[in-house]
């Protein structure tokens, strides 16, 4: 059994080993996933434009970030006094009464030498999808993830919760929207304030940072977003837009839909997350008044309200929030001088099947962070502004994420490619004794190397080349289609040859007009991080289907006149190679 602090924290794996329901607790999951149509173009601000210019922004020119000031901090008006009463039998555990008489479970673990003379700075740690507050004192994350042990180690009190519609909390689960999951943490803050050794700021102001993964991330970006007290947050492998994430050129992301549709079955949730997941299994669309609720749970423009001081932890093989998520966070909040900085590794919603590296790189930013940001240590060196690994488990560091600007890697090439369901994309097998903790969960619906495919060949042959950002594919294509209503969609991945993997497991689907005329369009892939060497082989394949996302419209046949890739390369200034 995994421990269970890494199953709150991130991905929920205990209640996945113990039963089949857990499949969504590691995530937002199952209900975004299954309403992945649920963004439809009508997210101007956030939609798959937002993730394409996240990965081609400039740097900022704005000032050098500054820490707020936690005197100008206004804490938002309180309901009513707190409502808090001790469960029994428990130490640890608190039931709260929220803003609209939600009770919300608490589990407060108390830094052991903080008195009232002495207090103690707090953490809040939210956790995954469908699941509890983490309540184990004694484990430690692995992979990066800290657990309550860790955090109290290194002097923080812990609180951690059950988010409302999930285990002992009541109430109805509304996907970490502002007007619910934000204001249940807001009322928590309140709590905090009261306890005599919880460090204060100011008057119902607690001194406070937030960590957690997926939808523990999530909830940080939405509460620093309308809750000036949060001094620091650390969202792990969080998002920015339900639409470029989990309906990409309005494509179902239907592996992990398929996968995580009973996870929050035996929760309290809102209907519009069954409505959804029905909608988009049935047809692969969402009507508008299911796209217009998700939409409103953002985080998306919320994110340019944050000032508190941010850390952002993406993975590499995440196939469900991608690395362009936290690209568009980090560029947003660079722009507004927001104090940020980005580490990816190779971990998250996916499988690494290549070398991670250093396993407590994470960890060691984790707890810098808290102790620069909250325990208002300025002696911390918080580490680079931008660190990022290759499939080697190399490091590399900026000063701050940038687009690459070297000379970029092309290829290109032509082909026809029969509209089939046979011999797509996935599912990858993962060799016994590889993979990480949530390989059972994900193997199935992995990208893999495809049979049927046009396939682009690139020899790289300079270097070494570190591959960095959004790849662009131009195509200039016609064809036709079978019959039925279901969309019109192709899929790209990049395979390293030597491996026969898909780099970054990512797959990218591309939305495609098949009447027989002919026509061209320019789109970016999924961001990925590469070491391209001498001689090495980098295929490009266009596929009819895949295992990530929704069956398309099967039936014809597509013919490239002309196919174009651009891999985008930083230049040799751009970042520093760990000679480790």
């Amino acid at each position: 059994m995994q421990p269970r602090s890494l199953a709150a924290y991130s991905l929920g794996m205990t209640r996945f080993v113990n039963r089949s329901k857990t499949c969504g607790a590691v995530l937002i999951g199952c209900v975004l996933i299954l309403s992945a149509a649920l963004v439809g173009s009508s997210c101007s601000s956030s939609a798959d434009s937002a993730s394409q210019e996240s990965s081609t922004a400039p740097p900022s020119t704005t000032a050098s970030p500054k820490v707020p000031d936690q005197a100008d901090c206004v804490p938002p008006a309180a309901s009513s006094p707190v409502q808090v009463t001790a469960v029994a039998g428990s130490a640890t555990d608190i039931d709260l009464v929220s803003f609209d008489g939600t009770v919300i479970r608490g589990h407060w673990f108390a830094l052991p030498s903080a008195t009232a003379q002495d207090p103690a700075p707090t953490i809040l740690m939210g956790p995954g999808w469908s699941l509890s507050g983490d309540t184990a004192v004694d484990s430690v994350g692995i992979l990066g993830v800290v657990g309550i042990s860790t955090l109290r180690e290194a002097g923080y009190n812990v609180l951690t919760w059950d988010p409302r519609g999930f285990g002992e909390s009541t109430g109805v689960a509304q996907v970490n929207s502002k007007e619910f999951e934000a204001r249940d943490v807001s009322e928590l803050l309140n709590w905090v304030a009261t306890q005599r050794v919880a460090e204060l700021d100011g008057q119902r102001n607690p001194r406070v940072g937030m960590v957690g993964g997926s939808y523990g991330g999530g909830i940080q970006l939405v509460t620093a977003a309308t809750d000036c007290r949060v001094d620091a947050i650390v969202p792990v492998i969080a998002w920015n837009s339900l639409q470029s994430s989990l309906y990409k050129a309005d494509t179902v992301k239907s592996g992990w839909a398929g996968i995580l549709s009973d996870s929050s079955a035996s929760d309290s949730v809102d209907p519009h997350v069954r409505h959804a997941q029905d909608s988009a299994e049935a047809t692969g669309r969402l009507d508008a008044e299911d796209q217009a609720w998700f939409i409103a749970r953002g985080p998306a423009e919320l994110v340019n309200q944050i000032t508190a001081p941010t850390l952002i932890v993406q993975g590499t093989v995440d196939t469900l929030f991608t690395l362009g998520e936290g690209i568009t966070n980090y560029n947003m909040l660079t722009k507004n001088g927001v104090p940020v900085s980005m580490i990816w590794y190779c971990d998250g919603h996916g499988v690494c099947l290549t070398n991670p590296g250093d396993q407590l790189r994470v960890t060691r930013a984790v707890i810098a962070w808290m102790d620069r940001y909250v325990a208002n240590d300025t002696s911390v060196d918080t580490g680079p502004g931008f660190d990022v690994i290759d499939q080697d488990g190399v490091r590399y560091t900026a000063a701050s994420y940038t687009k690459a600007v070297g000379t970029p890697l092309k290829a290109s090439g032509s082909g026809t490619l029969e509209l089939t369901a046979e011999g797509g994309s996935g599912p990858v097998v993962i060799p016994e004794g590889a993979g990480s903790v949530l390989s059972g969960l994900v193997e199935s619906i992995t990208p893999a190397f495809a049979q049927n495919a046009v396939n682009v060949q690139l020899v790289v042959k300079g270097g070494p080349d570190l591959v960095l950002g959004a790849s662009e594919l131009s195509l200039s294509y016609s064809g036709t289609n079978g019959t039925g209503d279901r969309p019109t969609r192709v899929f790209a991945q990049l395979v390293d040859a030597s491996t026969s993997l898909v780099i970054g497991n990512q797959v990218t689907p591309i939305a495609v007009v098949l009447d027989g005329a002919k026509h061209q369009l320019r789109v970016p892939l999924e961001v990925i991080a590469f070491a391209a060497k001498p001689g090495a082989t980098i295929t490009l394949q266009i596929v009819a289907s895949t295992v990530a996302y929704a069956a398309p419209q099967f039936g014809g046949q597509i013919v490239f006149d002309s196919i174009d890739l651009s891999l985008p390369v930083l230049a040799a200034d751009q970042m520093k190679r760990d000679p480790a």
